[in-house]
């Protein structure tokens, strides 16, 4: 008769497998850390407390000009920017700038070139993949008053 061989545990089996699965934790969280830091597209603004100061000042002065913003995606590369006043009628700002950003890095920004499209719309084209985007609106009234609105919408596969 022949005699069955056993596998035993010893301390050194136990000291690899601890080595090894903080080794594998370890490295994911410093993976993860990475690609935090690398694809973080930075501050808002340069100094929050010295913003936070005139905050409600320019909050009241922008909901006066009651404008009511609305962004569509039409055939995947037109963006149609619906920029209106209080009764519906389009708004025509001094200066207007609409920058098409992703919320977690700036490799995707692109800076719309608007134009007035049907109903006083603004249209632009745009390279839009598929997923979370922010349309960061900045302009000026013809009265002077500044104007800033986000707008977050999200772009589905074609398939």
């Amino acid at each position: 008769m022949s005699e069955a061989t056993t596998w035993k545990l010893t301390g050194w089996h136990v000291a690899g497998l601890f080595i090894g699965g903080f080794g594998v934790i370890i490295t994911v969280n410093f993976f993860m850390a990475y690609r935090a830091v690398s694809t973080f597209p930075g501050l808002e603004v340069s100094s929050s407390y010295a913003d936070s100061q005139t905050f409600d000042i320019r909050r009241e002065a922008q909901q006066a000009l009651g404008w009511e913003a609305a962004a569509e995606v039409v055939d995947g590369d037109t963006i149609v920017l619906s920029l209106t006043d209080g009764e519906g009628r389009p708004v025509y700002p001094a200066e207007f700038e609409a920058l098409l950003t992703r919320p977690t890095t700036r490799t995707d920004d692109q800076l719309l070139e608007l134009t007035r499209g049907p109903n006083g719309a603004l249209v632009a084209p745009a390279d839009l993949a598929p997923g979370r985007w922010r349309l960061r609106l900045t302009g000026t009234a013809r009265d002077g008053t500044a104007y800033r609105h986000n707008l977050t919408f999200l772009v589905r596969s074609a398939t």
